[in-house]
């Protein structure tokens, strides 16, 4: 057989396994519809240890790699539990006709709220001087508004978040009011303002990016600034979903916020600064590169492709800030004392603590709901 009949059977091939993908996820679906009627959860652990190990089975059966079978059944999993959730979202939603600003809907997460909230059945608007191509109904100027929205999301950088609920409370909107900053010191004092003005307000953090379909495996995070009904209804918007809620106080976030995102954020700009400076191409570095530095190169590349404005302000703007980047500082030190003073010891004692730490750490954090 010829090699462009061989292609032709391949194309065949591709076109019957995506026939097959969409027919697994139309019954996937369908599962999820029976499983939200019997009142059963959306993710069945034991279920899927039950598919990938039988795919693995049959691989080795067929002479196919049973790594490759599972890498592929997990990826067809994620894709079933993804339209399992979002049509749990839809069939759950707790908009019921309602309506919704969302401050800073033409942004990636403002947007990414927008869809969540119109998903549940809220009626959506934004308020952002960048047009975007959201397709929802849009105000250059929030103040605009009447501000007789249902619930009003705060998206906005953090600098213009703290404005922005500060004049809130000046206009005491009816609707119940919360902000997904990764900060939340900074914004103390627009929150306690609403709060002493008489609004329903709470804060929320998601801990993903506005790229995530699935929330299973996912925080958000809610933070209680002393109006619990307004905390709760917030809560509730992720019922549906499959995501980890977490409620803190606003000081604790903010200083476990600056370990979390702050000395990450850090130890990858400092991993790409030093080989930016170093003078070695990356391409050539990629070349030769061992699994920790693929590994560490792909995280530090997608810090380094974020928006820098944000990520300056999560290390200034937060007040524990200067203690995780003087940890990192230290580290640091410590490290280069031990190697250039020749102290295999210490060295040695060192990683076995961080071994230890990585391996017992204990739960920080209380579960919501």
């Amino acid at each position: 057989m010829s090699k462009e009949k061989l292609r032709d059977k391949l194309t065949r091939l591709d076109r019957q396994i995506l026939n097959l993908v969409a027919q697994r996820i139309g019954a996937a679906k369908e599962i999820g519809a029976l499983k939200r009627a019997a009142g059963e959860s959306t993710r069945d652990f034991r279920r899927e240890k039950n598919v990938i190990d039988g795919a693995r089975s049959t691989a080795a059966e067929i002479g196919l790699e049973p790594d490759l079978a599972e890498s592929l059944l997990r990826l067809l999993i994620r894709s079933s539990l993804t339209a399992q959730e979002r049509d749990r979202v839809v069939a759950e939603g707790k908009g019921d006709g309602r309506s919704a600003l969302v401050i800073g809907g033409s942004g990636r997460m403002g947007y990414w709220f927008a869809r969540y909230l119109a998903s549940q059945g809220f009626q959506v608007e934004i308020a952002d001087p960048e047009e975007g191509s959201s397709g929802f109904p849009r105000w250059d100027d929030w103040r605009d508004t009447e501000l007789d929205h249902d619930m009003i999301v705060v998206a906005t950088p953090l600098r213009i978040a703290a404005e922005v609920l500060e004049q809130l409370a000046e206009r005491r909107p009816r609707g119940l009011v919360f902000d997904i900053g990764s900060l939340k010191t900074p914004l103390r004092k627009g929150l306690n303002a609403l709060r002493e003005s008489g609004c329903r307000v709470t804060s929320v953090h998601p801990m993903f990016g506005p790229d995530t379909q699935l929330l299973s495996g996912r925080h958000v995070l809610f933070v209680d600034v002393g109006v619990r009904d307004a905390t709760d209804e917030v809560i509730a918007l992720f019922d549906s979903t499959m995501a980890q809620r977490v409620e803190m106080n606003l000081d604790d976030h903010d200083r476990m916020i600056a370990y979390v995102l702050g000395l990450s954020h850090a130890l990858n700009v400092a991993f790409v600064t030093a080989l930016n400076s170093s003078g070695e191409a990356a391409p050539e570095l990629i070349k030769m590169s061992s699994t920790t530095f693929d590994a560490q190169f792909h995280i530090a590349a997608g810090v380094a492709e974020e928006n820098p404005h944000l990520y300056f302000e999560i290390q200034r703007l937060n007040d524990y800030g200067d203690e995780a980047l003087e940890a990192l500082n230290k580290a640091v030190t410590t490290i280069t004392e031990q190697v250039r003073g020749n102290r295999e010891d210490e060295f040695v004692a060192l990683m076995e603590a961080g071994q230890s730490y990585v391996h017992g750490r204990p739960p920080l954090l209380k579960a919501a709901g």
